[in-house]
């Protein structure tokens, strides 16, 4: 019969005090505005711009894990920084995705950083919602930590296939669902409007080619919530350091993506790499869903996971590196003239 003892970290052990989660989500509601400030006047990101945000949301992160390592121990400190790693391992891919998205619709460059923003307000909400579910889910029943392991290893099955069979890396955007459900709700105009979302046409509401690549992102943010919020859940039972490592993770995408847009294209064995950290994980979650059944199953311990996460990274763009040298790097196809795309819309 299977245990429904509660998990030691979800339930006696974690960190997150009622001031403690007041002060992280009023600090990422902050960034979030300074952010909307930043992005307010459509531009083009520079690249000395991108760089100084990236700067500072790399820093923000690794030192908030000094903060945990120095008040709440190393075993709290490794696993804030094994499950940092791992989301931001999977929001490269995530960025890879927007890249898509944002070429497919043809977004102008001084619209971009306000997509991407969007983006990561959104993935915020959902992961936040799939953090609370996930963890009332796990302090009633152990055997949840089974079917977040299971989903981790089909989900890195299906990124084994896709990186075997070679991605199709076009976007045909009148194909999307979501794209085609916000076309029978109402109409959709020919060319952006600057940062409007809706205008009027003719005396009727109309939506903006920028709204439905809004949806669009925010339609892969819910994909991606479902893998890595388990995926964090993987290396802590802690719901306050899944959301941590959540927020830190997201909260630099924008300036990161006009860092690495030129590069993301050339990791082209990503998928190889994130197959296999999730399928690790998978199996971690199995292993310690059958340590609280029997107990006699031995554990991943949390360092050893850094330790394979990080070896799978090193190799993936090692690898990636090497193979993209002939010039075959699988880029997406650079954004036609907004006229273009705008008839498919």
């Amino acid at each position: 019969m299977l245990s429904t003892t509660l998990p030691a970290p979800l339930a006696l052990d974690t960190i997150g005090t009622p001031g403690l989660w007041t002060v992280t989500i009023a600090a990422v509601a902050l960034l979030l505005v300074v952010d909307f400030v930043v992005t307010r006047r459509p531009h083009e990101v520079s690249m000395r711009e991108a760089l100084a945000w990236s700067a500072f949301y790399v820093a923000l992160p690794l030192a908030f894990g000094g903060y945990v390592w120095s008040q709440h121990g190393s075993q709290r400190g490794v696993e804030y920084y094994t499950g940092y790693v791992v989301e931001k391992a999977l929001s490269v891919d995530n960025l890879f995705v927007f890249m898509l998205l944002l070429a497919a619709f043809a977004v102008p460059a001084a619209l971009q950083q306000r997509v991407l923003l969007y983006g990561i307000i959104g993935a915020l909400v959902m992961r936040g919602a799939f953090i609370a579910l996930g963890a009332a889910a796990l302090s009633a029943f152990d055997w949840v930590f089974l079917v977040f392991g299971l989903v981790l290893l089909a989900t890195g099955v299906k990124l084994l296939r896709d990186a075997l069979r070679g991605q199709d890396h076009e976007v045909d955007v009148s194909q999307l669902r979501v794209v085609r459900v916000a076309r029978r709700l109402m109409p959709v105009t020919d060319d952006y409007d600057g940062a409007r979302m809706t205008v009027l046409r003719d005396g009727r509401r109309a939506l903006t080619p920028l709204a439905l690549v809004v949806v669009a992102v925010l339609a892969t943010d819910l994909v991606f919530a479902i893998d890595s919020v388990p995926a964090v859940y993987g290396i802590t039972g802690d719901p306050y350091l899944v959301f941590a490592t959540n927020a830190f993770a997201l909260l630099g995408l924008r300036a990161l993506y006009f860092v690495l847009k030129g590069a993301l294209a050339r990791l082209v064995h990503l998928g190889y790499g994130l197959a296999a950290i999730l399928g690790f994980i998978g199996v971690k979650l199995a292993l310690h869903w059958a340590h609280l059944t029997w107990h006699s199953v031995p554990e991943i311990p949390t360092l050893a996971s850094l330790g394979v996460i990080l070896a799978i990274l090193v190799v993936t763009t090692l690898t990636s590196l090497a193979a993209s040298r002939d010039g075959s790097t699988g880029t997406p196809e650079e954004p036609a003239p907004a006229a273009e795309p705008a008839d498919q819309h």
